[in-house]
């Protein structure tokens, strides 16, 4: 029968076996654990923490701005020489963002809209917003470009109204007016002669004109509360879960984030989407590298894979975003986004055509080569928690021109894309704030993990090597302890036996 002493070394081998099988648990099953708590933390619940920093963000992004000065127009026009453009910028601007109107939905989405506050930095400008440009004319030149397949006597009569209002394919401006408006004379007859229906939603012409201030625009997202792979993933866009524009439900697709948050616990085979309603389309981006940010945060680089902005043949996938009705779809390192902009003829590419053909640059004078390190799209991302570390979000603006003959002003302007201006716009850093909570996300739990893994197999196999050489020992004494006691009994027996002789015997006289 074991004795108590046995009974607490069994008891003790098996504390030691637990906290062995609870140190493989923990190297099994610690990082589902922190990813939970993770997915939690990040969630978009009303009155966290997180929550606070996605409606308000605690950063100050900057929108840099660089124009394609035109420097000899008229010999363009009447000379047919190429045209010459000075890039002047950077022209900047300093952001403030902040979701207003939010509404907390009972589908676990959140809706909102968007202020975009800006205000120039002369400071880090290399001259005022009063800085005069000369650009091509976009709303001239939209007008007479969509006019091409239309009747003749309708490109005669836009001819006349052209040489009537004295407007000329090329406008001389200031960097300001270009960026947040100016009266135009055909937007302004358009908005006293076209029906109500057909009129555009703006007065003034400017490439950022109403976007300083709240959006119209109404954001649905989802919170992750529920599902956490669907963390700020859009569910609607102004009522809509797909976009209209294009010829497939596939490039037709919402369920991307603005670029501020994505789905937590990223890897490098992970695709990511962004949506802007500017881009007209989801804006996918792939793993290039591993990065540091220079508050020792740990991130990924995710850039547009070299065949977003491809032609047709080099990737066929891309047929989709071909407009309908269209004889051809773009060149390679265009994407044409005139569906999202009334028709206007507007090509978008990255600056200086980097990932596009090289016959995009050489049909004006005066752009560089691209250099990857200027004109890369990219975006930092700390894949724990999907939260943006930094951004550099750059695109250039061109416009599709078409020779039209019967129109007397543009008679001479050939076909081209003419570039217009392109920006960067994005952060450079996170506060401390932000950036110490990740860190500790991102280096504690392994540490904790570690010390957990290596102090239960420690703690465990030294109970259970102690106990098992105890018992060992214990069993060996009490063995001991029986033979010598049998021992014993057995000399005794012999002499008792021998006593019992020498009593039994008879005596002698």
């Amino acid at each position: 029968m074991p004795t108590l002493v046995d009974i607490l070394y069994r008891i003790t081998i098996a504390i030691a076996s637990i906290l062995i099988v609870g140190g493989v648990l923990v190297a099994c099953e610690f990082s589902v654990l922190i990813n939970a708590i993770v997915d939690r933390m990040v969630a978009l619940r009303p009155g966290a923490k997180t929550f606070g920093w996605w409606a308000k963000p605690p950063v100050e992004p900057h929108i840099s701005l660089y124009i394609y000065n035109v420097t000899n127009a008229d010999d363009f026009l009447s000379n047919g020489s190429k045209a010459i453009v000075d890039e002047v910028g950077p022209y900047v601007y300093s952001e403030s963002w902040e979701k207003v109107n939010i509404v907390e939905n009972d589908n676990g989405t959140l809706s909102y809209n968007l202020r975009k506050i800006y205000s120039f930095r002369e400071d880090l400008s290399v001259g005022p917003e009063d800085d005069v440009v000369i650009v091509p004319n976009i709303p001239m030149l939209s007008a007479t470009s969509q006019s091409k397949h239309a009747a003749r006597f309708l490109r005669l009569a836009m001819a006349s109204i052209m040489d009537i209002l004295k407007i000329k394919p090329f406008v001389q401006v200031s960097v300001g007016q270009l960026l947040w408006g100016y009266e135009d004379p055909l937007l302004k007859l358009a908005k006293d002669v076209v029906p109500k229906e057909q009129k555009l939603p703006y007065e003034e012409f400017g490439l950022l004109y109403g976007k300083n201030g709240t959006s119209s625009d109404r954001v649905t997202v989802n919170t992750g509360v529920d599902d956490i792979e669907k963390y700020g993933i859009i569910d609607q866009y102004n009522g809509r879960t797909h976009l209209p524009h294009w010829t497939t439900d596939e490039c037709n697709h919402l369920n991307g984030t603005d670029g501020s948050i994505f789905p937590p616990h990223i890897d490098h085979d992970r695709v990511l989407h962004v949506y802007d309603k500017d881009l007209c389309r989801l804006m996918p981006l792939v793993f290039e590298k591993e990065v540091m940010t220079s508050n020792e945060v740990p991130g990924y680089r995710f850039t547009p894979p070299e065949w977003v902005f491809a032609d047709v043949e080099s990737h066929p996938d891309n047929m989709c975003f071909c407009p309908a009705g269209q004889p051809s779809c773009s060149p390679n390192g265009l994407f044409n986004v005139s569906l999202c902009q009334y028709d206007s003829p507007i090509m978008l590419s990255f600056p200086h055509f980097y990932l596009g053909d090289e016959s995009l640059r050489t049909q004006v004078e005066g752009i560089s080569p691209p250099e990857k390190e200027k004109h890369q799209f990219f975006l930092d991302v700390q894949p724990k928690m999907g939260t943006t570390l930094r951004v550099r979000a750059r695109i250039q603006i061109n416009l599709a021109v078409s020779q039209v003959f019967d129109i007397k002003q543009v008679a001479n302007f050939p076909d081209i894309i003419f570039p217009i201006l392109w920006f960067e716009e994005g952060i450079d850093s996170l506060p401390n704030e932000v950036t110490d909570l990740m860190r500790f996300a991102e280096q504690v739990p392994p540490k904790i993990r570690v010390a957990l893994i290596v102090g239960l197999f420690a703690l465990g196999v030294a109970l259970l090597l102690l106990s098992t050489f105890c018992l060992i020992r214990n069993s060996h004494r009490q063995s001991t302890l029986h033979l010598e006691g049998s021992n014993y009994l057995a000399t005794a027996q012999v002499d008792m036996n021998k006593k019992q002789n020498k009593d039994t015997q008879p005596a002698r006289y």
